[in-house]
Parts: C-alpha cells; structure tokens; sequence
C-alpha cells in the first residue's frame, strides 16, 4: 500500500515515520495550498465547509502523487463530519480513482470496527507487541512536535529579533524529522529544547494574552488559519491554543479541552449544556477558562458554516459581557483572504490594548 493521511499542523513527520515503520510507503500530503482548497471546492458540495474541501483537495493530490489508500478520523454526534469519509469516498470513486479511505471512527462509538479497521493497517507476520510499540513511538515523536510547537509560541512574544523563534522551530522539525529510533527521539527532544530556548529574549516585556478556540481543523492546520498563531507571536502576542493533536487523542474519549485540567465542559454548563456538536460546547467552556486565567481576549477560529461553532457564537457575546473578557471570531472559507484577517486582527489588539490601559488607569 502507498498509504496517505491529512496534513494537520506538523503532525504529518509522526504519521510519516509511522507508516514506513509498518512496511508501506507513506506519500506525505503537501502543505493545504490554493490549489488544494480550489480542487476540493470544485467537487465538493457548495456549502461544505473548509476542512471538507481540503481534505478532498488534499487526497485529489496525493493520488496524483501515487497514494493508493487514505487514512483518516471519523466523528459522531451532531457535527457533518461523521459523514466526510464516506462523501469522500462516494465522490472519489465517481471521479474514477481507485482510491481507498480507512476511517476510524472514536472507539467508543464501535469497538468492533476500530479493532477490524486496526487488523487493516497491521502488516501480515508481525506481531501484535511489534505493532504496538511502533504506534507508541509514533506517539511519542507526535508529543515532542506538539511540546516544540507549543514552546515556539510561549517563546515569540519575547524574542529580541523577530523571526528568530520561527527559524529555529524549522531547524527543529528537521531534527525530529531524522530521529527514528525511540531513543533517537528522546535525544533530538532534548537537542530541540535547547535550540528554542537559546533563541535571544527580552523577558522585560509583558505581552498582550491571547487565547485560541474553534474546531479543531483550522485551529490546527495553519496553512487554513494563515498561520495566526504564528503571525500574533511576532507581533508580540503572547496565545495559549486550546487544542493539541496529542491531548485531543488522550482526551477525546472522556472529555475534550485542555488535558489534565478543569473539565471544559463543566465550565460551559451556566451557558450551554447540551453537545452541539464538533468543538462548539468547548468552545464556550474554553472562553470562560481563558477569562478566570486573565487573559485580554479570545479568536474563536471556525469554518464557513460550521454548525456547532455557529451555535456557540450565538452564546458568545453573553459569554463575553458576563466573563469581561472580548471575543472575536474568524469564520474561514476559500474566500478568506489573508490581508482581511490582518486587518482584524490589528483592531482587535487596539482594543485589547486600550482596555489594558483603562483597567491599568
């Protein structure tokens, strides 16, 4: 099989690794471009939404590349997601490929299908303690680009010359790119540690506080949100994301939010107490969090016509007033231009800044 996968963030070196570990061949999808949201928009269905067309644009490409068979998660509840493989399926098989997609859907909702769909991928004579234990490695090199990423935004708002921080995140994925062995990876984990922390800061400053929410896909992938995060950091924005691929993984079963913490949901509940869907009850309980942590404010980052995010930015300006804390939303199409989400983004940190100012006076 040459197998293929969404490209999600920096995730993509894990799910390399993984399947070349596994004896296929992985075809890694390229960096969601125009040209990929223009092919998904030209076979999707008109009101499908930002991640529908990139994934389709994205598996469009990789066939062109070879890929013979796509990986990828599934959803259950409310959100249209649950339906996105098997759309993709049905309109990949009408454009003639011959092309497979491997869904796995939360194990929660059909433990059967999760372990036939595992029985799929395993290779044929190998063990299942082998097999196991390549999925952790591939786990653990995953964490490691997650805690450099999360370090390169903690770090940008104090860098002393800009982009400084962004070019040893590069130099960091290369590393972590090479290491293939377990103990390859602890070593380059380390290495990286040191490569984003020799980066000059001036810790003087204190930045505005900037907290990230949305569903999933366009807070992950920043080639979707025009690297938001990135592009806050260097204007010396301090964000803390309320979704990481690993602890969404870990946590998807119980309670999505922030791994390890107060239960999201639960801070919802004054607001909204009923699943809508996708990340939308998050999304409030992430608005209240981020507010008793003195943050400034909160982007809520969304799909065009994502239903569950529209739901929660009906409650959003009630949340807002009653938390004291400003929110804004960015909903994301193939309309959306970069320089308009500029141009947001510069009203909004005024605010934040005056604010700032009044409460200060």
């Amino acid at each position: 099989m040459k197998l293929t996968y969404p490209h999600m963030g920096y995730s993509y070196i894990a799910f390399k690794m993984l399947i070349n570990d596994l004896g296929y061949e992985a075809v890694v999808p390229p960096e969601p471009s125009k040209r990929t949201i223009d092919l998904g928009a030209r076979y999707a269905p008109e009101f499908a939404c930002i991640p529908f067309k990139v994934l389709l644009g994205t598996y469009l490409e990789t066939i062109e590349m070879g890929a013979d068979t796509g990986i990828s998660s599934g959803g259950v509840g409310p959100c249209r997601a649950g339906y996105y493989g098997v759309m993709h399926q049905k309109i990949l098989n009408e454009l003639g490929y011959d092309f497979k997609l491997i869904i796995f859907e939360p194990p929660q909702s059909n433990y059967l299908d999760f372990i036939k769909k595992i029985r799929s991928i395993k290779p044929r004579g190998m063990s299942w303690r082998t097999f196991i234990q390549l999925i952790k490695k591939g786990y653990r090199k995953l964490e490691a680009i997650d805690e450099m990423e999360y370090l390169m935004y903690r770090n940008m708002p104090y860098e002393v010359n800009k982009g400084d921080t962004a070019k040893a995140f590069n130099e960091v994925l290369k590393i972590l790119d090479a290491a293939q062995t377990a103990e390859e990876i602890e070593d380059a984990r380390w290495e990286c540690r040191k490569t984003i922390a020799r980066v000059p800061q001036d810790r003087s400053r204190i930045p505005l506080k900037i907290g990230i929410i949305g569903e999933i896909y366009v807070v992950l992938e920043p080639a979707v949100n025009f690297y938001l995060q990135k592009m806050l950091g260097e204007m010396g924005v301090y964000t803390d994301r309320s979704i990481w691929l690993t602890s969404y993984t870990q946590k998807n079963v119980l309670v999505e939010g922030k791994f390890g913490e107060r239960d999201i949901h639960e801070m919802a509940h004054p607001y909204l107490n009923e699943a809508i869907g996708g990340h939308g009850l998050n999304s409030i309980g992430e608005i209240v969090s981020y507010a008793e942590d003195g943050y400034d404010g909160v982007i809520q980052l969304a799909p065009f016509s994502c239903i569950p995010e529209i739901m929660a930015k009906g409650i959003v300006p009630r949340v807002s007033r009653e938390e004291g804390i400003p929110v804004m939303t960015i909903f994301i199409d193939e309309q959306t231009a970069v320089a308009g989400v500029l141009t947001r983004l510069e009203a909004f940190l005024d605010l934040l800044k005056r604010r700032r100012e009044q409460k200060a006076g």
